[in-house]
């Protein structure tokens, strides 16, 4: 039973609220009691949210078809309305925002939290830019629910990954250069000629949570291979610890695999999370996108 007064507020379980743009299975977060926002996406004239997205498959395949989609950020009114019931029945809210290098929504949300603050002082909101994106944001997540699990309050939790966002590594390869020069990260020129000779880019995301062009090789196995090499370079004391890797693909699940088998050959770690890159990273990255996220020295 839960002592009454101060004690009791600070050993209150906590909402833990991100965006779709973790890429976690829908089922965690039923599971783990986690709220998530929606970026939308317009794709063919229609735009597509929470309740009406397209599976996976299709999305891709109408991607490979041609359709070019855009994206819409996570605005302030929405998230008042995912936070608002539970701020009302007296819950305390973490919200673990997509990288702000990478979208508005974070700034959308910390706005939200300080407009809802100011009309009732006695909610209590935190919201932390994750630096990350895709499983990475997923894996943010998830040390976030083991550590609510474990009895820490919102401010421990939010307090450990504030210190720890920059060990959250993520890197990646993508198959179609042309997803990327749509994005402004590679030049028309860079997408032609790299398209031509089979030219691979290896990424990253960087301190600031910017999507950064690291390397790049030539052939599809030798880029799935360097993101192992990218993982080994990074782990620094990280290094057998067996913590857990995510990754996560733009509908090619047999490369996800392939990555996958590489670090359990080279590192002995099985606890390996694979899953799809939703439509909003996905309208970016393209098709054939393989991302490996992991704990690491630095980025």
């Amino acid at each position: 039973m839960q002592q009454r007064g101060g004690k009791e507020s600070s050993m209150r379980e906590f909402l833990i609220t991100t965006d779709n743009t973790a890429d976690l299975p829908y089922s965690y977060y039923k599971e783990n009691h986690i709220e998530y926002m929606y970026l939308t996406y317009t794709m063919d004239g229609v735009t597509y949210g929470k309740e009406n997205e397209l599976p996976p498959k299709e999305f891709y395949a109408r991607m490979r078809g041609g359709s070019m989609p855009t994206t819409s950020q996570v605005n302030a009114e929405t998230a008042k309305e995912v936070w608002r019931p539970y701020l009302e029945q007296g819950m305390e809210v973490l919200h673990l925002a997509f990288s702000s290098g990478l979208s508005g929504s974070y700034n959308s949300t910390r706005l939200a939290a300080e407009e809802l603050k100011e009309e009732h002082p006695e909610y209590k909101i935190k919201v932390v830019d994750s630096l990350c994106a895709s499983l990475g944001e997923g894996m943010f997540v998830c040390k976030a629910v083991e550590l609510r699990k474990a009895g820490k309050t919102m401010e421990e939790t939010a307090a450990w990954l504030e210190e720890h966002k920059l060990n959250f590594c993520h890197v990646f390869t993508v198959d179609d250069l042309h997803h990327l020069h749509r994005g402004g990260r590679v030049s028309k020129m860079t997408a032609v000629l790299g398209t031509m000779i089979n030219i691979k880019p290896l990424l990253h995301v960087d301190d600031e949570g910017h999507l950064i062009p690291l390397d790049k090789v030539r052939g599809r196995k030798k880029s799935l291979a360097s993101l192992v090499d990218m993982m080994d370079a990074r782990l620094g004391s990280y290094r057998g610890k067996k913590d857990a890797v995510f990754i996560s693909h733009g509908d090619c699940e047999s490369d996800a695999q392939y990555v996958a088998d590489l670090v359990r050959e080279r590192y002995g770690i099985e606890n390996i999370l694979i899953n799809t890159i939703g439509a909003t990273i996905g309208t970016h990255a393209g098709p054939g996108t393989v991302a490996l996220f992991f704990m690491g020295d630095k980025r």
